[in-house]
């Protein structure tokens, strides 16, 4: 055991650079793997904890006054009822910011989506005016209790006493009202009511919808939101960034694992004689594979404990949601194991890929077997000595030759380091995809920059004239927006009516031709998936008690309500409703203008009569994502550099043997460490190639089947420009040819004798 450890101490001493690259690799691969963990974990349990704490109802359905409710609760399949509660639509200011909300008439707090109070206190009948925001509506209000909610056009003033989580769909600026508690008495003149639904198995939430559609009749049901649809709101792009990590952190793994057992394979061929003094002196073939299994065990297992101490002990300081998301997954159940479970499953997998190059060294003979006289790399085919006869400098001809002759063993280097330059280029693509939503937003479904609610104190005319004489809007298109139920009546989706024919709305098509004529819509691919519909169907959906049949011409790209959203034109709904009138107005900036400036103008001008805010842009809460995917690709960096030391070392003993050969027929040392630096960075410029042409297609599969499951749909997906791509590939073989040039140099200036000993 002794002489193990002093031959593995003073490997380590001769390969110390070799070792912490090791170390360094593994530490970044487990810490992007206990990320992803952590981001998995946060995506669903704060959401599943606020609705086990509230014990949440599975479905609610708003409904206008006349219905009776009563009904729902004698449903097979109904557990609990919560409701009914009288619900008004409003507009509340708080420090000069607006927000669409629901106020919801609770007499007391309900057992049944029971808001778990994180500030202040529920509900006091002692304050008549008093009101519980929903947390996330807080936050975009900027309100805090004992602040007080002004009623724009109107003198009242609401007294917010607590703040509360709600597992019900989140507040989205123009799309979903934020949800507000008051008492019965604070809702005056209620415009409907809500009535919430817990069900004995939630996998009935479909039937139950049906049902209750059955019993209540389609005209009196405005609205229905289920627990699924909240909880994949929740979700949302936390998922996403889980996702990410998890895939990059499996392909680093992956990598890491190849060029551990690339980097034994050439150690053992470099060293086949002392392996060899090795089992002279008594050591077993057992001893040998334990020798370097135990010695790359240690390192991933160093690599794994720094990362998971590096995780536990700062992870939740990372700024962000990173950070949250590490704080909130270190306060649940799971957490440990999977502190565990995550690091050792890392070692066991590169120890595997470690035991079966150590194999290899076990069966080295004691007497090492006399070599061929022949070289290794076969003799120069008709092609190479043509070309030396050409006069073509001899380190092209002949470091191709070394680089790509010994096929298999050039394939598995080529192969090895093609990975993780191919992740980079996948990871270069989802940096460049995420820069689009910024920098090209008509490009990926949101043409427009702010949009406009106005109340009923201005005509259409007069609010569409006063935002286009703005002389930063180039463009405002008149819409509205309802909320309609399927064909199967199971599930609510959004209906929009943007834009007329004559100035019709820009929508960002991926498949298909715009809506020009009259019943015409094109849909996102959530509402494709939704009614297993696809470009080219009519589908029939119900809007209060009007039915309504469109024919889907188009597919466009939809970042918002999880793509279930069909849209037509406004004159196509007028068809049905002549009174209707524009809600909403989406404004198309011109280039150069400021949005928050534009959105100050125009709220000044509307004096207290429009609500104007920013579109959102999915990207905004990618933000994480870019430091993410730059960390990631300074672990495959690594594990790429690892590789390449890994393949130049493998180049220069191989090449050893031909030395005295190269020296023979008058090579220089110069000329002789150009064919090596040569064969490295033809090596390296495979590599490069390979994984760009293999790269830029998997990024868009992978990108626009991450579109196509969050119902945003396919073609956003953006490869990386030839800007990056080319000095990427560059860069790469330069720094081989680079890192190829000192070790190459000090071999050709070897003593004869040394020569005659390595090739002995």
């Amino acid at each position: 055991m002794r002489a193990t450890l002093r031959w593995a101490h003073s490997d380590l001493r001769t390969h110390r650079g070799e070792a912490l690259f090791l170390v360094l690799a593994t530490a970044g691969i487990v810490a992007s793997l206990l990320l992803a963990t952590a981001l998995f974990g946060y995506a669903t349990n704060p959401w599943q904890r606020v609705f086990t704490q509230s014990h949440g109802a599975h479905v609610w359905l708003h409904t206008d006054n006349a219905a009776d409710t009563g009904k729902l609760a004698g449903l097979d399949g109904v557990d609990t009822v919560a409701g009914p509660y009288p619900t008004a639509a409003v507009t509340v200011s708080s420090r000069g910011s607006r927000a669409s909300v629901e106020l919801r008439g609770t007499p007391e707090r309900p057992s049944v989506g029971r808001p778990p109070i994180v500030s202040g206190h529920w509900l006091d009948p002692s304050a008549p005016n008093g009101v519980v925001l929903e947390s996330r509506l807080a936050r975009a209000l900027l309100a805090e209790p004992g602040d007080t909610l002004t009623v724009p056009g109107t003198a009242r003033e609401l007294t917010v006493v607590g703040l509360a989580d709600s597992a019900e769909p989140r507040y989205r600026p123009g799309e979903q009202p934020g949800l507000v508690w008051a008492l019965p008495s604070a809702v005056p003149d209620p415009g409907g009511q809500v009535i919430g639904l817990r069900l004995t198995d939630p996998g009935d939430t479909s039937y139950i919808v049906q049902r209750a559609v059955t019993v209540l009749g389609s005209g009196a049901i405005g609205e229905v939101s289920t627990w699924q649809q909240a909880r994949a709101e929740a979700q949302g792009d936390n998922r996403l960034l889980g996702q990410v990590l998890g895939l990059f952190g499996l392909g680093a793994l992956v990598a890491a694992g190849l060029a551990v057992h690339g980097a034994i394979g050439t150690r053992i061929r470099g060293h086949l004689r002392d392996l060899s003094v090795l089992k002279a002196i008594g050591f077993t073939p057992g001893q040998v594979v334990r020798i370097f299994l135990l010695q790359h065990l240690a390192y991933a297992l160093l690599g794994a404990l720094a990362a998971a101490g590096l995780a536990e002990g700062l992870g939740s300081r990372i700024p962000g949601r990173l950070g949250d998301a590490v704080g909130v997954w270190q306060g649940l159940p799971g957490h440990t194991v999977a502190l565990v479970v995550v690091p050792v499953g890392a070692v066991l997998f590169i120890g595997a890929t470690t035991g079966l190059a150590a194999w290899r060294a076990g069966r080295v003979p004691p007497v090492p077997l006399p070599r061929p006289a022949a070289t290794s790399g076969g003799r120069l085919s008709g092609v190479a000595r043509r070309a030396l006869g050409v006069r073509i400098p001899p380190a092209l001809v002949l470091g191709w030759h070394t680089a790509f002759t010994r096929r298999p063993r050039s394939l598995a280097t080529v192969a090895r380091l093609t990975l993780p330059l191919l992740l980079i280029v996948v990871a270069m693509s989802a940096w460049t995809t995420i820069d689009r939503f910024h920098s090209e937003p008509e490009r990926v479904g949101l043409p427009t920059a702010l949009s406009v609610r106005a109340d009923a104190g201005r005509s259409e005319q007069q609010i569409r004239s006063l935002l286009e004489r703005d002389p930063g809007v180039a463009a405002a298109y008149p819409g509205v927006e309802t909320a309609a139920l399927g064909p199967s009546q199971t599930a609510t989706i959004a209906l929009r009516g943007l834009g007329t024919h004559r100035d019709p709305y820009p929508h960002t098509l991926a498949e298909g031709r715009p809506a020009r004529g009259s019943d015409e819509a094109v849909a996102g691919q959530g509402l494709l998936d939704l009614l297993d519909a696809r470009v080219g169907d009519w589908v029939r959906m119900t809007v209060g008690d009007q039915p309504l049949i469109l024919h889907i011409v188009g597919r466009s790209v939809e970042p918002e309500n999880a793509g279930r959203v069909i849209s037509t034109s406004l004159d196509t709904l007028r068809e049905n409703d002549p009174g209707l009138r524009p809600t909403l107005y989406e404004l198309r900036l011109a280039p150069g203008a400021d949005p928050r400036e534009v959105a100050d103008r125009l709220a000044a001008a509307g004096d207290g009569h429009l609500d104007v805010h920013a579109v959102a842009n999915p990207a905004d809460g990618l933000s994480p994502l870019r430091a993410v995917v730059a960390g990631l690709i300074a672990v495959l960096a690594l594990i790429g550099l690892i590789e390449l030391l890994t393949a130049i070392g493998g180049t220069v003993r191989e090449s050893e043997r031909d030395l005295l050969a190269l020296k023979a027929i008058g090579l220089s040392p110069r000329q002789i460490t150009a064919i090596t630096v040569t064969a490295t960075g033809l090596t390296a410029l495979a590599a490069v190639l390979a994984a760009t042409a293999l790269g830029l297609p998997l990024a868009h599969w992978l990108i626009d089947a991450q579109g196509r499951s969050s119902g945003i749909g396919a073609g956003i997906a953006q490869g990386p420009s030839a800007v990056l791509v080319v000095p990427l590939g560059a860069a790469a073989v330069l720094c081989a040819a680079a890192l190829a040039a000192v070790p190459a140099a000090r071999a050709a200036r070897r003593r004869l004798a040394d020569t005659l000993s390595s090739v002995a």
